[in-house]
């Protein structure tokens, strides 16, 4: 029963990750009464397959129509979908497949030895180190912007701004929300990542539709990825699948975090920088592999202290909780055949993954032989669909569109997003920690000096920072090493 199980919530949450603005914790939730009557250790299974299958689901529109299914597959689209363009979608599904496959399996060996420690680690990081590990990422995702910072820098704090709307946690006041009840709560992030991706897609392509498109092939190309792909991508993978994992255990972090900031790093340091964003076989698989990973490691704060590591894991925290499992110190000791049948099945669900999406590689790929005038509006309606099913509210229909409409004039002026959508999605969390920060060391400067950790992250923002400018200066300077 558990491996039907297994095999239900894999391909429940494929299909939930193709959806855009569904997500995993959607498919958890709709399936928490499910879980009610079921033995303990299978709705574990299911809840715990869903979430890892919606990681491997939401590339996929990624790849196909530049279309997140949630937010920790933004990345899969700076690479993934400019290889559909170079018809290699095929290629490139069955890669990011394997390159989840081993960040998951990298993970769950993690899991299996450092468990323990790493939950031990993970309660060091107080305010201070939250804050400065935001501060790190956003930093590392900015500098990204290669030849255009200033333009990162806006968009970051555009994406910063928008974080604030909603009422202030600490002093309760209501910023800008234009006496709308529904916007009290804040801007959901999945919404304006529809718009900008989804829609700012559609509206982009809706003004040349009728013109003929000379970079686009429409054949999918070979369905299994070539040796020379493999080569590039099996250091990525490696490096990736760890920074995923440690990431993932951080409560509060998430797939999203990880798999930004694991694209940042490999462009930093990959020979073929340059090639970013147009196709980069390695700007797909690192991601990949650390999205997959993360997911892994955030169930290893929930089981072991009871504190969730993302909004899933959140979900899952209550439905545990439901059913009678009690998640903390105690649950290693108490309750050892749960958590060893978990990993076993997460061994089997990562593999079982891969086969049924090099399976359905065949017939996902057919999206693209859907003529624009069919696509487009498939693509509106399931944008449209998912913001809806987020608040049903009608008001997130005009904040879609004005996301849209953002992320149109982003194309056109070259502006990147990712700066703005991860400042989004940290945004609040990041404001909250500096400021308990702030009260408890009555210093700016002390919060960069609070620990060893704080004093690591403050060093790697700067150099983060300075990378583009040493980038530079190294470069110069190696025509005159030679000569």
């Amino acid at each position: 029963m558990n491996l039907l199980w297994l095999l239900f919530g894999a391909l429940l949450g494929t299909i939930v990750g193709i959806l855009p603005g569904l997500g995993p914790a959607t498919g958890v939730a709709v399936l928490i009464p499910l879980t009610f009557g079921m033995d303990p250790v299978s709705a574990l299974i299911l809840m715990a397959a869903i979430y890892y299958g919606a990681l491997f689901g939401g590339s996929r529109s990624s790849i196909l129509i530049n279309t997140p299914g949630d937010g920790s597959s933004i990345a899969a689209t700076f690479d993934g979908y400019p290889m559909t363009k170079r018809g290699m979608a095929g290629q490139a599904m069955s890669i990011a497949a394997m390159a989840s496959l081993i960040g998951g399996l990298i993970a769950i060996a993690g899991f299996i030895f450092l468990a323990a420690p790493l939950a031990s680690f993970a309660l060091n990081f107080g305010p201070s180190e939250y804050f400065l590990l935001f501060l790190f990422t956003l930093s590392a995702v900015v500098s990204l912007s290669l030849g255009q910072m200033t333009k990162g820098f806006i968009s970051m704090f555009l994406g910063l701004a928008i974080s604030t709307v909603g009422i202030d946690l600490q002093s309760g006041v209501h910023r800008f929300t234009f006496g709308l009840p529904h916007l009290t709560d804040g801007i959901n992030f999945i919404i304006i990542i529809i718009g900008i991706y989804a829609l700012g897609e559609v509206l982009y392509n809706m003004l040349t539709i009728n013109k003929p498109k000379r970079d686009t092939k429409r054949d999918i190309g070979k369905k299994w990825f070539t040796k020379e792909q493999w080569k590039r991508s099996r250091g990525p993978i490696l490096r990736a699948g760890p920074l995923g994992f440690f990431l993932g255990v951080l409560p509060g972090s998430g797939g999203t975090i990880s798999s930004l900031l694991a694209y940042s790093t490999e462009k930093q340091i990959s020979k073929r920088s340059d090639e970013f964003g147009k196709g980069a076989v390695e700007g797909l698989t690192a991601p990949e592999s650390a999205n997959s990973s993360a997911a892994v490691g955030s169930l290893i704060p929930m089981l072991t202290m009871g504190i969730p590591g993302s909004g899933t894991t959140a979900v899952m925290l209550g439905a545990l909780i439901m059913i009678g499992i009690t998640p903390g110190p105690l649950l290693f000791e108490n309750s050892p055949d749960l958590v060893w049948t978990l990993i076993n099945s997460m061994l089997i669900g990562n593999i079982l993954l891969v086969a049924i999406n090099i399976l359905m590689v065949g017939m996902l790929v057919k999206l693209l032989d859907t003529p624009p005038k069919v696509l487009y509006p498939l693509v509106l309606m399931l944008s449209f669909i998912g913001a809806y099913t987020l608040g049903y509210s009608t008001i997130d229909f005009y904040i879609l569109i004005i996301a849209g409409i953002l992320g149109l004039l982003m194309r056109i002026l070259h502006y990147p997003v990712a700066p703005m959508i991860l400042a989004l999605i940290v945004g609040n969390e990041m404001e909250q920690n500096l400021r308990r920060s702030l009260i408890i060391s009555d210093d700016l400067s002390g919060i960069f000096f609070a620990s060893p950790i704080t004093i690591v992250l403050s060093i790697l923002t700067v150099l983060s920072l300075l990378s583009p400018l040493l980038m530079k200066w190294f470069s110069r300077k190696k025509p005159s090493v030679n000569q």
